[in-house]
């Protein structure tokens, strides 16, 4: 079944290659959506796919590439967008 999530990172997120890193995982994972810096220094991003495998690169999230410290994740289910068709990095 297919599913959408709103994920918002806090902790050490900014300028340790985050977006990049949520980007490969993403793509590696066929899933769409996007990702972006916030201006409070936390990363917001936009998954959907399989359930299983969203829910997958939320735990990678989680854990982020070797010089981030995530320290919090806000996980929210969010509407399908049926058009979109890639994994963008924005911003």
């Amino acid at each position: 079944m297919e599913k959408r999530v709103n994920v918002i990172v806090r902790g050490l997120v900014q300028s340790v290659g985050f977006r990049m890193f949520v980007h490969r995982e993403a793509t590696a994972r066929n899933l769409t959506g996007w990702t972006r810096n916030r201006p409070d220094g936390s990363v917001e991003l936009e998954a959907q796919g399989d359930g299983g495998v969203v829910e997958e690169l939320v735990r990678r999230v989680g854990t982020g590439p070797s010089r981030a410290m995530v320290r919090s994740l806000s996980v929210t289910e969010t509407a399908i967008e049926p058009a979109e068709t890639t994994f963008r990095v924005l911003g």
